[in-house]
Order: structure tokens, then C-alpha cells, then sequence
């Protein structure tokens, strides 16, 4: 084929797919726009996800008549000149791309004022075409709708995720606004209903409330970095939570450089090493951070989205960050966790038998006479709080064929391991993994036999959640029903929490709760929906690393690992356990 020239339409559809890849996308830049414009309340609509329909309305300087056709040319800006301007860049966009990126891939209506004109204007232009304009009366500021997004551009739209998916993108985005800007009135309307709304009264932990409700916020602290004459125009600020406050992912994290909502692993890694022995492993923490520096010293010309920004001294501000973030932390007052050990009680009979195990005379070698042993003591005990039936292992249906042999309990290494002994050498089992997996199994026998146990709380718990967590609870309200909690909607941004999982002997409801639902907003572990909030919901209720446990709760673990269908393995895929041959043994003594 010989060269040609691509049509403007051609040009148009393939610059929209850079700017705007998805409805969220295209909120934020409508967002930004709204703030270049001096608004002081933006107020976000979207139906089936943004897709059939999409509105940012604002109340700021609005557009002038005359430039109404000019708003939705590519490259048409009001905030730059010259390329040089984007040294001295104040404002949030500069491409002059957006609206005309959404002209050219929806039926695109523009309504705008300007403060300094009586009378109002109408824009229509669909897919590029068919420009329509007249005179309308409207308040002063200006209102952006976009209906059919990518209706002209298959290869996009089949690409998207489903309705709520797009929808909780969505969410992210203006709650991320929300917080970094609380001088800003902003609101989110989803199919109909409210689900986000802040004050606009420049308070962040007031904005943090209608963001992320008043349970988190009450677990805020605002960040700000002291005048520092070394590092002249450096300024980090923002709201980040206390050591008590975790997440199992990175979601509710979010970062401004230059107030544009920016994405960067770099100061996602300063901000979780702020943790530093305060968080454990895997959990992370959550907030909004700010970062100003000195416009000539940041690249915001990297993408079309702007999401990604380039700091002449990336070492300086890694360091800010981290700084400003662990100083908050420690200049504020933290009450000391407290861990409790749920240790069985063993009966005075029952003592001599458990400590003639653990000190035999011989060790039998032959498996038929280990087999005969009765390794396990009185059954109907607890491990670390959690009861188990009397269930042996020869009535369990194995999967696979897949059976750890019957072993003898030794004893437990760091507080995490459990060494035991077996026919053919030694096996560490991990505690955390072993009844993780446990637990997994028995929630979905429980569903599966649609007679889930429930321990009903004695007072129905409230729990805040933002959008996103809203949205997926409704998704999977069924699923948790199914294993056992009791939860309703309450109100416009929370639920009512009346039971849970008796099996999971759940401490803290709301963060168990809270926890499973951003694993799922994340993607889940499971090959369904049921998997992953299982594999969830047994993970952060199993017993944690660290935990001691007495000789008869070891057991009781082992036993019931001994009893799973698939004991090789946790819900995410770490080993129970492990072995070690009497050979391997052998040859680190230098004996082989």
C-alpha cells in the first residue's frame, strides 16, 4: 500500500484512544478542566458505568460564546502559548485534547456561560459531526455531557470492563479529587443514587469523611512538610492513615504532583516504607499525598493522560515523602496492639499423656506401628479460638489422592512453624497457610450445604464504605450470605453488619469486612468470585505468624490439615508444608 494521509476523522478517533481509554479518564480531565476554571462545586453523573452517559457540571468561569466551536478543536488550549510556558505551568491541563477527544467518540453536549455574559450556549456534536450551536439560558459555569461513549469505535468499547467495574474507576478518581482538593464541593451520582459527596469547607479529614466515611477519617492524620529554606518551592502534604489503619492492596492510595492526579511506584514506595515495622507484611496503607516542587524541576509532557511525571530530583522528593509521612506518624499518639492467645485448656489426665509423646523412650520407624499411634490426643479442642469437629481423616474424600501421612508433633519454631515427625523424615508445617487452608475448605462446605454457622453480633454493627466498596458488596452480597454473614445496605454509604462466619471467630467485623471487600475490588485470588471472597475471608481470620501455640492446638491443626481435600496448599497458593528426608537430615550433619 502506498503512503497516504490518514482523514481528520481517522486522526481524531486514534488521538481520542490516547487521551481517553475509559470513562474514568475521561471524568478526570473534565474534572481538571473544572478546576483550571475556578469552580467551587463539581458535581459527576454516570450511568452504566459512564458508557451510556457521562456529566461533569461545574460552577466555574464557564466559556465564551465565540469560543464555543474553538473548545473542541484539537489542541486548542487557554492554558499555554509556547512550549516554554510549561516550565511556568500552573494549571492542570495544557493539551487542549480533551473535549475534542470526547467530541470525536461520543454524542457530545457542551453547556457554558462565561461569568462575564447574559446569556448561556449550546454545543452538539456527534461523533465528530453534525456541529450544532444556539443560544440557551444557563447559570454561569459549564456542563459537559457525553452520551454513547465510544458508540463509533467498537474496538475500544469492547475492551472495557463491566458497568460496575468502570463505575468503581470512576469512583477512584473523583474520590482522589476529593481529597486533594477540599476547597472543592465535588459529588458523584452513579445510576441514580449519590454515593460520593464533600463539603467543599477545606478541611481534608472533613472531605475524607464523605470520601471514605467517618470510621476511616476518625483514623487520619494530616501530613505538611516545614518551611524548608535548603529545599525552597518542596512542599508534601495530605492525609495518610495511623499503623492501625491497613489495606490488603494499593487502591486507596493516591499521589498529586503539581495537584494532577499522577501514578508512580516510586512514591508508593516511599510512602509504604513510612511504615517501616509499624504495618505488617503485605498490608498497606492509605491516603492522599500532595507534591510541589518548583515548576522548571518536573516533567508533566511524558503521556497524553498525564499520569505520569518526571522529577529532575526524584531522590529529593522520595525522601520528603517518606520524611514528612513517618514524622506524622510519630508525633502522633498510638495505643500499643495488644495480641491474644486463645490457648485450650488440658485436662490434668490428659498433660501426662501430651508430655509422654513429647519425650518417647523410642521413635517407632515402621509406618504401620506409626499409624497405629494415637498421635492427635482428645479431639474437640480449639486452635487459636476456633473449634473443630471430631471428623477422622479416613472419612474425608481426598482430592486427588493427595493425603499427608500421620504425623507427630514436636513442637514449634519463631512462633510461625510447627515441626513434626513423620514415617519418612521431618515436616514443618506454616501455621498461617495450614489453617488458612482449613478454613477455606470449611466455608465452602458450608456454602455448598447452604447451612453456613453464623455467631450473631450483639448489637448490628454499622460499617462506612466508600463507593467502590459499596459496589462490590453488592456484587457479591450473595456469595457472603452464602458463608455466613449477615449484611444489609444501611443508609447511602454503609451496611449493617448483624453476623458472621461462626467458624471464623471474626474480632473485629467492620475490618474483616472492610479487608475482603478491597481484595475483591483488586481481583481476588480464585478462579470465581466465591473462591476469592473464601480465600479472603479465610486468610486475614486464620492464625497470624507469631502466634504461640500449646502442644494440643498444634496437633489440632494437624489433624485437620490431615483431613483436607487439598492440604498441600493455602487459598493463595503457598505451601502448607514441607519435608525433610531423614537423608537431607543426614548430609547437613556431614553424615552422607
Amino acid at each position: 500500500m502506498s503512503i497516504q494521509r490518514l482523514t481528520l476523522d481517522t486522526i481524531g478517533k486514534i488521538a481520542a484512544g490516547e487521551v481517553i481509554e475509559r470513562p474514568a479518564a475521561a471524568v478526570r480531565e473534565l474534572v481538571e478542566n473544572s478546576i483550571d476554571a475556578g469552580a467551587t462545586r463539581i458535581e459527576v453523573v454516570i450511568e452504566m458505568g459512564g458508557i451510556a452517559r457521562l456529566e461533569v457540571g461545574d460552577n466555574g468561569l464557564g466559556i465564551a460564546a465565540e469560543e464555543m466551536p474553538l473548545a473542541i478543536e484539537r489542541h486548542a488550549t487557554s492554558k499555554i502559548t509556547l512550549l516554554e510556558d510549561l516550565d511556568e505551568l500552573q494549571t492542570l491541563g495544557f493539551r487542549g485534547e480533551a473535549l475534542a477527544s470526547l467530541a470525536a467518540v461520543s454524542d457530545l453536549t457542551l453547556q457554558s456561560r462565561h461569568a462575564d455574559e447574559r446569556q448561556g450556549t449550546e454545543l452538539r456534536i456527534r461523533h465528530g459531526a453534525d456541529l450544532r450551536i444556539e443560544p440557551r439560558a444557563w447559570n454561569a459555569g459549564t456542563t459537559v455531557i457525553a452520551r454513547e461513549l465510544f458508540g463509533n469505535v467498537p474496538a475500544r468499547r469492547k475492551f472495557l470492563r463491566l458497568d460496575a467495574t468502570e463505575a468503581g474507576y470512576v469512583s477512584r478518581v473523583v474520590g482522589a479529587y476529593a481529597l486533594a482538593y477540599p476547597g472543592i464541593a465535588l459529588s458523584l451520582e452513579i445510576d441514580g443514587r449519590s454515593t460520593l459527596r464533600t463539603d467543599g469547607r477545606g478541611d481534608p479529614l472533613g472531605a475524607a469523611v464523605g470520601v471514605w466515611g467517618a470510621d476511616v477519617a476518625e483514623r487520619m492524620v494530616t501530613i505538611a512538610t516545614p518551611v524548608d529554606s535548603e529545599h525552597e518551592g518542596y512542599l508534601v502534604s495530605g492525609i495518610v492513615s495511623l499503623a492501625d489503619l491497613d489495606r490488603a492492596t494499593r487502591q486507596q492510595q493516591f499521589f498529586f504532583a503539581q495537584g494532577r492526579l499522577i501514578t508512580s511506584r516510586q512514591l508508593s514506595t516511599a510512602f509504604s516504607q513510612a511504615y517501616a515495622t509499624l504495618l505488617l507484611a503485605g498490608r498497606h496503607p492509605i491516603g492522599c499525598i500532595q507534591i510541589w516542587v518548583p515548576p522548571d524541576r518536573i516533567d508533566v509532557n511524558v503521556h497524553p493522560t498525564k499520569a505520569e511525571v518526571r522529577f529532575a530530583d526524584e531522590r529529593l522528593v522520595f525522601a520528603l515523602v517518606q520524611r514528612s509521612v513517618r514524622e506524622a506518624l510519630l508525633d502522633t499518639t498510638m495505643a500499643i496492639p495488644t495480641v491474644a492467645v486463645h490457648t485450650a485448656p488440658i485436662a490434668a489426665d490428659a498433660m501426662q499423656r501430651h508430655l509422654s509423646l513429647a519425650n518417647p523412650v523410642r521413635m517407632p520407624r515402621d509406618a504401620a506401628h506409626w499409624a497405629e499411634l494415637d498421635l492427635h490426643g482428645a479431639g474437640g479442642s480449639a486452635v487459636g479460638g476456633t473449634a473443630y469437629d471430631a471428623t477422622p481423616p479416613e472419612a474425608h474424600v481426598y482430592a486427588g489422592g493427595t493425603q499427608i501421612p500421620l504425623l507427630r508433633v514436636l513442637g514449634q519454631v519463631a512462633a510461625m512453624f510447627i515441626v513434626a515427625e513423620g514415617p519418612d523424615g521431618m515436616y514443618l508445617v506454616d501455621q498461617h497457610a495450614a489453617h488458612e487452608r482449613i478454613m477455606f475448605e470449611r466455608l465452602l462446605d458450608g456454602y455448598v450445604r447452604r447451612s453456613p454457622d453464623q455467631q450473631l453480633l450483639l448489637e448490628p454493627l454499622q460499617v462506612s464504605l466508600s463507593p467502590s466498596q459499596l459496589q462490590m458488596f453488592e456484587q457479591c452480597a450473595d456469595e457472603l450470605a452464602g458463608i455466613g454473614f449477615d449484611v444489609d445496605v444501611f443508609g447511602q454509604s454503609g451496611v449493617l453488619v448483624r453476623a458472621v462466619p461462626a467458624i471464623l471467630r471474626i474480632r473485629d467485623a467492620a475490618a474483616a469486612l472492610v479487608t475482603i471487600l478491597d481484595e475483591l475490588q483488586s481481583g481476588g485470588r480464585g478462579t470465581t468470585r466465591l473462591e476469592s471472597l473464601a480465600i479472603s475471608a479465610a486468610c486475614h481470620t486464620s492464625i497470624r505468624a507469631g502466634q504461640p501455640l500449646s502442644l494440643i492446638e498444634m496437633r489440632d491443626l494437624v489433624r485437620q490439615l490431615e483431613a483436607c481435600a487439598s492440604p498441600l496448599a493455602c487459598g493463595h497458593g503457598r505451601p502448607t508444608i514441607i519435608r525433610m528426608s531423614p537423608d537431607d537430615l543426614a548430609r547437613q550433619f556431614s553424615r552422607r
